[in-house]
């Protein structure tokens, strides 16, 4: 199981990636490699719905990227998938909250401060 570094990450990207239905069969089974990924991958978030929320199809037709939901708003796993070798290149922990700065919970309006 290959974690790929931001910019390995960043390298798979393609503009303008297309939204892919998240209700349509993934072009091979990569659940046996999300299973397989170590714990400490997730860095104590909690990933056990296993709830693909997003897939984005790259404009070069070879990596799809599948977001998967964890308990915690904004973090996902995204398993980048070599759509020509039918295999996962690496996955990556995207944090949202992170990276850019966003709240996890919800704002308190200015008048309830």
């Amino acid at each position: 199981m290959r974690p790929l570094t931001a910019d390995e990450f960043k390298a798979t990207f393609g503009t303008p990636p297309a939204p892919v239905d998240v209700d349509e069969p993934p072009p091979f089974d990569f659940w046996p490699y999300f299973d397989a990924i170590p714990q400490d991958h997730f860095a104590g978030h909690d990933f056990s719905r296993e709830e693909v929320t997003n897939v984005w199809q790259m404009p070069d037709g070879t990596h799809q990227h599948v977001l998967i939901a964890s308990g915690t708003p904004n973090v996902f796993m995204v398993l980048v998938l070599n759509l020509r070798t039918a295999s996962v290149l690496g996955h990556h922990l995207l944090n949202l909250n992170e990276l850019y700065g966003l709240s996890q919970s919800p704002t308190t309006p200015p008048d309830e401060r």
